[in-house]
């Protein structure tokens, strides 16, 4: 996508393309990884939805999902276009263990990750924050607001997770494309700020 200014000194057509960026959106299992990519896609989404089996059973925890009959297995994608300047490619990651040797593949290239975060089961969130942080890609917490689960303070979900002070931590249903919109913004302006301070400070 191409935008278009001009030169006040001669009114000649100046052409501005776009910039695009990666990001992951990374959590437990049945976090809801695939409705925040599908609900803030401006395509359609590419989903890898497989029906579960048998084979899941005693592994995949479904006491907070019991709806739940399909499950990602490769990855979830889609596109959103912020402004006329940059376009994000959303790359979903599969919430099971078994299926994370694949996220090395899926992560290559990002500027940073949305974790998604339940309260009602915040350790689920704990392997994928390990993971950024040990690969130091920046990630913010985007707390999944599920209805008829109590909601809890920021400040309160932060020292339970452990989440540092410079770490973003947002509420957002994944189900809205303004709220998940917005959790994109902050990831953008949270990566922004950290590859910044990298070039300029070696900070991160």
């Amino acid at each position: 996508m191409d935008s278009v200014d001009f030169d006040p000194t001669n009114r000649t057509p100046l052409a501005r393309t776009a910039t695009s960026a990666k990001i992951v959106v990374a959590g437990g299992f049945g976090v809801g990884k695939t409705t925040f990519v599908g609900s803030v896609s401006e395509i359609t989404p590419l989903t890898t939805e497989a029906v579960m089996t048998e084979a899941s059973s005693g592994i995949d925890d479904l006491r907070h999902t019991p709806g739940k009959v399909t499950t990602t297995v490769a990855m979830d994608f889609g596109r959103v276009t912020l402004d006329s300047e940059l376009i994000l490619y959303l790359f979903g990651t599969p919430g099971q263990h078994r299926f994370w040797f694949m996220w090395d593949d899926l992560v290559r290239g990002a500027i940073g990750a949305v974790v998604l975060a339940d309260t009602r089961r915040l350790a689920d969130s704990f392997g994928a924050i390990d993971y950024f942080e040990e690969r130091r890609l920046p990630y913010i917490i985007g707390m999944n607001c599920f209805e008829g689960v109590a909601q809890y303070p920021v400040d309160d979900v932060r020292e339970a997770m452990a989440i540092p002070a410079d770490v973003p931590i947002v509420k957002c249903d994944a189900r809205k494309r303004e709220s998940t919109k917005q959790a994109l913004i902050t990831m953008v302006q949270h990566a922004m700020q950290r590859w910044h301070a990298r070039d300029t400070i070696g900070a991160y």
